[in-house]
């Protein structure tokens, strides 16, 4: 009886570790436009700005939002360390607070084993966490944050030694620097290019963490306008922001094109249920629309990833916290708002068809939508040599030049960004020109068009394995 227990109990534990999903490193793929596992396989960056996430939550909390994240499909969750909400004198759900008097050198253990634990969690339902060290304002407050300013170039070599050396064991760590912040001059380069090399130091070198940077909107640049030369920056990252209308495939061509070839995607959306610009008043708060509509051109741009975004759950905004502009739900109830779930169809779509092989491509698209300014009806097409999606963000018609992709057939559909199902159209020769008109057209209509060599027999769009 005594083995026969051993037995079971043996046989319990293979049943709950077989359903938890440990994180792999990370690394840029050989082509530099992707980020790919230890086996070479592509990551899918999906992720969500939960930035309060380690400061709001108990633990009971945040085992509720990262499951439910990672039933939804994504894969990184961004949050910060020394958060924005005050949060170096407003304590955490245990009435901890990171820092022995603001000192970056002086961090506390009682803190940081809450952020550990929320780490290890993570990494059990297979979640990455994009790290930031601190919000910008703990730099520089700027106009805006509560500060104070902390930092300077020797302490920030420290903090991030010790971060570093804290996580090195952890694979599922995205270094993420900036916080909402750019440079001003030379002295805050350095203080990030610090941190930076304080964390690589702690890790146990360059290999060892993958790293990036999160600034403010603007209209030409991202990270890469202070960083893209730096050895420690592995991908770049921009701040959409939270307007409507703007052209994000300009941001992401931008970078895609740089030299060295590096990684580029948004890491900071139009959030979902967010005051469009600032001003509900005037613009109203944003829809799922514009959420899918950002990820679809901004990924068939170049992009290797996309991060959604929520205003309440960014904040973990609850009935005992205050809010910032006006969220307008609490973050449980926030947790399942379309535009969410339907992030879970981008991901699956992507990762239906090859993905290290495909690349951006306009010359495939005729009309004046593969041209337009407008992302309210811009066309915007990606191909990898035997597949090609076009999306197009108002309904319009798509005029394709065909014999891009391999096969003398090619078999199209279309794919329904709303519901996440794909529909056949039919199968043609690999020739000429053709229109596919998309089944219904105007704001809320975006469709993407799919077109597959015959021969492939690929499953339908949407449909293929999705990777953890």
């Amino acid at each position: 009886m005594k083995h026969a227990s051993s037995y079971f109990s043996l046989i319990l534990l293979l049943l709950l570790t077989s359903t938890v999903m440990y994180a792999q490193p990370l690394k840029v793929s050989d082509n530099k436009r992707y980020l790919v596992r230890p086996d070479g396989k592509p990551f899918f960056y999906l992720g969500d700005t939960a930035w309060e996430l380690f400061h709001r939550l108990n633990r009971e909390e945040a085992d509720q939002y990262l499951k439910r994240r990672s039933e939804q499909g994504f894969t990184v969750i961004q949050a910060v360390v020394l958060a924005e909400l005050d949060g170096l004198n407003d304590p955490n759900p245990y009435g901890h607070t990171p820092l022995a008097n603001d000192d970056p050198t002086k961090p506390k253990e009682e803190y940081f084993q809450h952020v550990d634990w929320i780490v290890n969690k993570a990494a059990q339902y297979g979640l990455y966490i994009g790290m930031l060290p601190t919000w910008g304002d703990k730099i520089f407050k700027d106009k805006w944050g509560v500060g104070p300013e902390i930092f300077n170039v020797q302490n920030a070599k420290v903090y991030g030694r010790y971060l570093g050396n804290r996580y090195k064991d952890k694979s599922n760590i995205i270094w993420i620097l900036g916080g909402d912040r750019n440079p001003r001059h030379a002295d805050d380069v350095n203080i990030w290019r610090s941190m930076a090399e304080g964390i690589t130091e702690g890790t146990g070198g360059k290999d060892k963490a993958i790293m990036t940077y999160h600034p403010q909107p603007q209209e030409q640049g991202s990270s890469s306008t202070w960083f893209h030369q730096d050895e420690w920056l592995d991908f770049n990252l921009f701040q959409n922001g939270h307007c409507r209308n703007v052209p994000v495939w300009e941001r992401i061509t931008r970078d895609y094109n740089l030299t060295p070839t590096k990684p580029t995607m948004d890491g900071e959306p139009l959030y979902e249920d967010h005051p469009i610009c600032f001003n509900a008043a005037e613009n109203g708060y944003s829809l799922p629309y514009d959420l899918r509509r950002f990820a679809y051109l901004e990924l068939f741009a170049g992009a290797h990833g996309y991060t959604y975004g929520c205003h309440s759950v960014w904040q973990m905004w609850g009935a005992k916290r205050k809010g910032v502009n006006g969220p307008l739900r609490h973050w449980h109830e926030s947790l399942d708002l379309p535009g969410a779930n339907h992030m879970t169809h981008v991901r699956a779509l992507m990762e239906s068809r090859p993905m290290l092989v495909r690349v951006p491509d306009q010359s495939i698209v005729q009309g004046t939508g593969a041209a337009s300014t407008s992302a309210l009806d811009r066309i915007q097409a990606t191909w990898g040599e035997d597949y090609a999606f076009v999306y197009s963000a108002g309904g319009l018609p798509i005029t394709v030049s065909l014999g891009k992709i391999s096969g003398k057939k090619v078999t199209a559909y279309w794919f329904d960004p709303r519901q996440g199902t794909a529909a056949l159209i039919d199968t043609f020769d690999n020739t000429g020109t053709k229109t596919f008109t998309p089944p219904s057209g105007g704001f809320d209509h975006d469709w993407v068009l799919v077109l597959d060599h015959a021969g492939k027999k690929y499953d339908l769009p949407g449909k293929g394995k999705v990777n953890r």
